[in-house]
């Protein structure tokens, strides 16, 4: 399992050059099936627009990667959009550029810049998460223990999940595979092996990009 970049929700930005307007329009995808349901659904909306251009990336490893020019001249939508998501390290990602033309020819490297740049704006203008794989370690301890083994867990600025209080308490830790042995070793020096750690396999989680 690897991390990766994506975005959280759907986004859009528009730009206006020579008259031409484009509308970017971002959304998360994690199959084919999904990007295409999404440039159909744009289509559809701007059904009175001269191109609607897009391009996805899909995959962990980004190894899924795709753009239409809609009747652009060949290699200056699709592949501008396609390239905005790879500037940004995004995957899992659709966009579609809208265009209305307004009239004044752009020229193939004006094509080239407007998409490239609507594009941008649209990703730029869209919440980004990274998904990393996390294991949950779970400590089941002694409730005399719980004060060390939450100062040590401040002190480490380690992320955690709702602790369990029954009997005993079950202290819960979120900790990249990499972190787990050196995480586990700790837990056992801190409570003198007065601890019960289980491990669960890797997940993948969220977390928020700040911009």
């Amino acid at each position: 399992m690897q991390a990766y970049r994506t975005i959280s929700e759907k986004g859009t930005a528009a730009y206006e050059i020579q008259k031409s307007k484009f509308y970017a329009y971002t959304a998360p995808a994690e199959t084919e099936e999904q990007a295409r349901e999404f440039v159909t659904a744009i289509k559809k909306k701007h059904f009175d627009a001269r191109h609607n251009c897009s391009a996805w990336v899909l995959g962990a490893d980004s190894s899924q990667q795709k753009s239409n020019d809609d009747g652009e001249p060949g290699g200056t939508a699709g592949n501008p959009i396609l390239e905005a998501i790879k500037q940004h390290g995004l995957t899992n990602i659709v966009v579609v550029v809208t265009r209305y033309f307004g009239g004044i020819k752009l020229g193939a490297g004006g094509l080239i810049r407007a998409y490239n740049h609507t594009a941008s704006l649209g990703l730029e203008a869209t919440p980004q998460v990274e998904i990393k794989p996390f294991c949950l370690i779970a400590a089941e301890l002694d409730y005399t223990l719980l004060g060390t083994v939450e100062n040590w867990i401040r002190n480490e600025n380690l992320r955690t999940a709702p602790a369990e209080y029954l009997d005993k308490v079950t202290v819960k830790l979120l900790a990249e595979p990499q972190e787990v042995e050196k995480i586990r070793t700790e837990l056992v020096d801190l409570t003198a092996a007065r601890c019960r750690i289980t491990v669960a396999e890797a997940e993948y989680m969220a977390l928020p990009v700040q911009p």
